[in-house]
């Protein structure tokens, strides 16, 4: 299933928002903007055409008469771009400006001023007003009309709706960092959640904390309650492992002794048959005890020195029955520290340290380092150690690379279990005592977790 990002959907629906709503900024404040410059221009235009009116006389034969004409410069200079012109029944007079052209038509009422937008004289385009008047309150209606060139307008709105897109532009930027900066930031107890929930998933007695925003303490308080159940469930779990545990090794010991005294009566046969039975039953007690540690050093978590552990595991081995004729090396640093439980580690390096003890001519080493991000623990011996092939299969559950020792196999299927139900991995391989090298390998970064070959 594809995975979405929380905090890229939150920053892409910012980032369009804002863009959105800048650019209804852009298009309202343009509005707004020409809708004033277009106001301003009908306003000037219209102040030069009451100066036309005010020298507007009508002669007998009804021509309109502009004495004096307005003296504003560009009215005198021929497609200046500013016109005038006064049309009555009786013929036209208009500004120098137009020479030989003329000022489109256009419908205005009396007593009011219009505007429109008209192409004009010489190709250009023009912002025209226009208003029939009646001088001395005569009958004859005088049609008076200013217009201007916008180019230069238009030209100037153009100028500023680019400046404008690019200032929002800007701004639309600076928005979206800050956007970026708010979304971290709300999402920061997130990560705070994901950290307790890193460490409830290494431990079933962590909780979750309540130093959460109240947005977020419904759903911590729901994991919690499951955590608190998922704990009570381990615990029964492993009473009750336990409890099977106790009660079958007594029936078995009972079984056995009665195949003792089978093969002593001469039953070889049957106390053949019984101690196979045995056999077949403490594998399976061995291997559900073994799922049973295995599911427990899933959520026990913790953390140990590796060093002591050692320590006490070759204390213990080499007063046994191979360790007696085996030098120990023991090269782990004391200040080397394991995210995994003591118990749980024991476990896993007294299988492996008696395994090589058995095996070992003379020489057993434990060694411990950090390498590569890992914390490695190793243990080697000098016997004839594993070919590729029976290094694979020792670590599958049940099978025996020597048939002629007891046990049932068990023994690196469920080191390989542990290891694996606590983030780490087992590597078996030829060491350079010349026997068998057992690496331990866990990655301090569990979630970029590199392992280096086995040598």
């Amino acid at each position: 299933m594809k995975r979405t990002s929380l905090r890229l959907r939150l920053l892409l629906g910012a980032t369009v928002a804002i863009f959105a709503a800048l650019a209804l900024a852009w298009g309202g404040i343009s509005w707004m903007f020409r809708q004033h410059v277009e106001r301003r221009e009908e306003a000037e235009l219209t102040a030069l055409a009451e100066q036309v009116i005010g020298g507007l006389t009508v002669n007998a034969a009804g021509k309109p008469i502009i004495a004096p004409a307005p003296v504003e410069p560009a009215f005198q200079s021929i497609a200046s771009g500013l016109y005038w012109q006064a049309r009555g029944p009786g013929g036209t007079d208009q500004s120098p400006s137009l020479w030989d052209q003329s000022l489109p038509a256009s419908d205005a009422a009396a007593d009011r001023w219009t505007s429109a937008t008209v192409p004009g004289p010489f190709g250009a385009q023009l912002t025209m007003v226009s208003r029939t008047v009646r001088p001395g309150r005569g009958d004859i209606g005088i049609m008076v009309r200013v217009a201007a060139n916008d180019g230069e307008m238009r030209d100037a709105l153009g100028a500023f709706d680019k400046q404008l897109a690019l200032s929002l532009g800007l701004l639309w930027l600076v928005l979206s960092v800050a956007a970026f900066v708010q979304v971290t930031l709300g999402l920061r107890p997130l990560d705070r959640l994901r950290r307790d929930l890193d460490r409830l998933r290494k431990s079933p007695a962590a909780r979750l904390s309540k130093a959460h925003p109240a947005e977020i303490l419904p759903l911590t308080e729901a994991i919690n309650a499951m955590a608190e159940a998922r704990e009570a469930d381990l615990g029964r779990a492993r009473r009750r492992a336990a409890d099977l545990a106790h009660s079958l090794k007594t029936p078995l010991a009972v079984v056995s002794a009665q195949s003792r005294r089978a093969r002593e009566g001469g039953a070889e046969a049957a106390a053949d048959g019984i101690d196979r039975a045995v056999a077949a039953a403490s594998a399976a007690l061995e291997a559900e005890l073994a799922r049973s540690r295995a599911a427990a050093a899933r959520v026990t978590g913790g953390e140990c020195a590796p060093h002591d552990v050692v320590e006490r595991l070759v204390a213990v081995v080499e007063r046994g029955e191979y360790g007696e004729r085996v030098a120990f090396t023991v090269d782990v640093d004391p200040a080397l520290r394991l995210p995994v439980d003591q118990v749980d580690l024991a476990e896993m390096l007294g299988a492996l340290i008696e395994n090589a003890a058995q095996h070992a001519r003379r020489q057993v080493r434990i060694s411990g380092q950090r390498e590569s991000g890992a914390v490695t623990l190793s243990v080697a011996d000098d016997g004839e150690g594993l070919s590729e092939d029976a290094a694979f299969r020792a670590t599958q559950r049940g099978v025996r690379i020597d048939e002629a020792g007891t046990g049932h196999g068990l023994g690196l299927a469920i080191v390989r279990d542990l290891v694996e139900a606590t983030e780490g991995r087992l590597r078996l391989g030829r060491a350079d005592l010349g026997g068998l090298l057992a690496e331990l390998d866990w990655a301090e970064d569990r979630d970029q977790a590199v392992y280096r070959p086995v040598r």
